[in-house]
């Protein structure tokens, strides 16, 4: 059996990487973090989408179905104590999160400082863990796409590479970790594309799917999502590409939402 181990945020691109995986036959430790982030919701949707996988084996119509994969183990690990220490528009206590296209400079301000490297520390003594214990070969799996580049250092490969490096040099057994990216080189419609690939080979909807993720970094107190973050607008026109309604609900309605990102794009393309 193959084994991965997943830092899921709750959003599109990993959500998407662990119906990747499940589609593959791998069996999956999803992991999430609470950093003290703003956008919150993120973590009841990790937790709700698991929940959905993990009990989707009853059809409509009240009969039992096979599942086609593994369950999913999954984990949220506190380190919320570290809030009123970090620097970020991302974490409660900072300024406003920026609004507009991801390629504009005040994107910037949404970084939260070795947050990458923070996660994959814990992510790899996880799974060196199940490496040992099973003795077998474990992927870490993660989300980072082409989008991410430009904005997050911690997201390029150079960043990748350097840390791999590290936990061989600090860890026996390292060579039982290797890193697994397949969206490395895609954008967000790749993604999504990939993904409904993989609802349909494991027998999963969409729709179901897709509204237990968020992306918004400024959803509202009841977590409907906003249209004019940076996250927010890449994951529209994502949906708008591949020509489905995004299941999520927005804060003044998807009509609405979809507009806002249409008049945007053209703007910015000018």
């Amino acid at each position: 059996m193959k084994q991965a181990v997943l830092s899921l945020s709750g959003g599109m691109d990993s959500s998407t990487v662990l119906l990747h995986l499940l589609a593959k036959g791998y069996k999956v430790t999803a992991v999430s973090f609470d950093y003290g982030q703003k956008h919150r919701v993120e973590l009841e949707r990790a937790q709700q989408l698991v929940d959905y996988l993990n009990n989707s084996n009853e059809s409509a119509n009240g009969m039992i179905v096979t599942q086609n994969y593994h369950p999913v183990t999954y984990k949220v690990i506190k380190l919320d104590g570290l809030v009123e220490l970090l620097n970020s528009n991302l974490v409660e206590g900072g300024d406003d999160v920026p609004e507009g296209h991801y390629e504009e400079e005040n994107m910037k301000d949404t970084v939260v400082p070795n947050r990458n490297k923070m996660f994959s520390s814990i992510i790899q003594a996880i799974a060196l863990s199940i490496a040992n214990e099973k003795d077998c070969p474990v992927e870490i799996a993660m989300g980072i796409h082409a989008g991410d580049h430009a904005i997050y250092p911690d997201c390029r490969q150079e960043f990748r590479d350097a840390d791999y490096e590290a936990f061989k040099q600090g860890n026996w057994d390292a060579d039982k970790i290797t890193y697994y990216t397949p969206f490395l080189e895609d954008d967000k419609y790749g993604i999504l594309e990939d993904g409904e690939q993989a609802c349909f080979a494991l027998g999963l909807d969409f729709d179901e799917v897709y509204k237990r993720t968020n992306t918004s970094y400024k959803p509202d107190s009841i977590g409907r999502s906003d249209y004019k973050s940076a996250s927010s607008v890449e994951r529209i026109e994502a949906f708008l590409k591949l020509g489905r309604k995004d299941p999520v609900e927005y804060i003044d309605g998807w009509e609405t939402a979809k507009k806002h990102v249409e008049e945007l794009l053209i703007n910015h393309k000018k």
